[in-house]
């Protein structure tokens, strides 16, 4: 008899309720990439002090990694999702109602805490209640949810702050965030009957020092750490909150121009989601060269799409650099596979913490650079975009390093866990 999870329809009813609290989250969590310039006109603020807004709220998520892998191994994921829930709807509401820079940026600080507990929470919870074969449809699948919010920023958000004003817009938001708090509290459950994990101790700093220890030491878990550092935060940056900024200021786009080119992100980020999922499904050596063809495709383009001679770059260039970008997210979920079969399932939650703190310590020094540089330089777009490169090799000299290890490694595992599934000793 197998011990994994069978999955199934109540599987797929709980974890469709994880990712919804999850695209609520990314809902909060970009909801100021379409609200940049409006921001900085309603706290009289310029690019450095506007990224700071972003830049905290990606440091507290990042910083909260590690801890909440911690806290979802230890408490589960029910308890962990609904006190994430309520923190991204507190902040939510704070910035609605804010009309101090300082106020507003604690309530974003306060909203990173909260959404820096579902990513994790939902793909432990995909763990839980399906197969391991399932693993990379579950990711693409979680990431798909998170897109369809930030289709929702880019979409219905940008409208209803230009017809209904800030606070309603933020307001209403904070509503969604209510909503399914009741779903969690009604409906949620870790696990399905008669799977429950092994109990396990947990004694203080020793324990969490040995679950840290234990999932850095694996090569995996850094591999995957340093593909999510390197796909996720240029496609991230440009949505989060330097994207529309770029397009209108720099490119001479309309407001609405500029929102389409950022739905053709979400939307190009839908489709390869789907698409890298059945493929590394269907083709698990497929993973490297993905990672690595995203990588080289958004430096071609951002060094393309710089480098044109004129001052605005066709619309079909920016076009085809939306597409390119819409990969970065699904291509980042490639680093969450290459830490799952590198630690057991009671380890899970902190590994995927460690992969987490990857994209998004990359995207928080890229919002950084991009807005000091936009201050230094008195609004030069191409120095300050520049920065991605710097970034990109970084990433890609230590997924160099790391690969070949992560690999035998993965190789030995699958090997002994062949062996081991066909010979079964005889009962006495």
């Amino acid at each position: 008899m197998t011990t994994e999870p069978p999955g199934g329809r109540q599987a797929v009813a709980v974890w469709s309720i994880g990712t919804l609290v999850y695209m609520v989250a990314v809902v909060h969590r970009t909801s100021l990439g379409v609200a940049g310039i409006d921001a900085a006109a309603r706290f009289h603020i310029g690019a450095s002090a506007l990224s700071t807004f972003s830049i905290l709220q990606v440091l507290v998520y990042a910083g909260m990694q590690i801890p909440v892998g911690l806290m979802v191994d230890r408490l589960g994921t029910k308890r962990v999702l609904t006190i994430g829930i309520v923190l991204f709807t507190l902040g939510q509401l704070g910035f609605a109602l804010s009309h101090s820079y300082g106020m507003a940026l604690a309530s974003r600080a306060v909203l990173g805490c909260g959404d820096a507990m579902t990513f994790v929470s939902v793909l432990r919870l995909g763990s839980r209640w399906f197969p391991a074969r399932r693993g990379p449809m579950i990711a693409q699948g979680a990431a798909l949810f998170g897109v369809a919010g930030n289709l929702m920023s880019t979409v219905l958000l940008a409208r209803l702050l230009h017809s209904a004003g800030w606070a309603p817009t933020f307001v209403g938001t904070a509503l969604g965030g209510a909503l399914v708090l009741v779903l969690v509290l009604l409906f949620m459950k870790d696990h399905p009957d008669g799977f429950e994990p092994a109990p396990a101790e947990h004694h203080g700093r020793a324990y969490v020092k040995r679950q840290i220890a234990a999932s850095w030491r694996e090569p995996g878990t850094r591999l995957g750490m340093w593909v999510h550092f390197t796909t996720q935060f240029s496609g991230m940056v440009f949505l989060l909150l330097w994207g529309l900024p770029y397009l209108v200021e720099a490119q001479g786009m309309s407001r609405e121009a500029a929102g389409t080119m950022l739905t053709l992100v979400v939307i190009a980020n839908m489709v390869f989601g789907m698409l890298f999922g059945q493929v590394i499904g269907r083709h698990h050596g497929a993973r490297m060269p993905l990672a690595l063809g995203v990588i080289g495709a958004t430096a071609v383009m951002w060094a393309v799409v710089l480098a044109w001679p004129s001052q605005h770059a066709p619309l079909w260039l920016l076009a085809l650099l939306c597409v390119v970008l819409g990969s970065c997210g699904p291509a980042s979920m490639i680093g969450f596979d290459f830490a799952r079969p590198a630690n057991p399932p009671e380890r899970f939650g902190t590994a995927t913490g460690i992969v987490n703190i990857g994209g998004f310590t990359a995207s928080m020094a890229a919002l950084l650079a991009i807005g000091v540089l936009l201050d230094a330089t008195g609004d030069n777009y191409r120095v300050a975009w520049s920065s991605v490169f710097v970034l990109q090799a970084l990433g890609l000299s230590q997924i160099l390093r790391l690969r070949g290890r992560a690999a035998r490694l993965e190789r030995q595992r699958v090997a002994v866990s062949r062996v081991e599934s066909v010979h079964v000793p005889a009962k006495a």
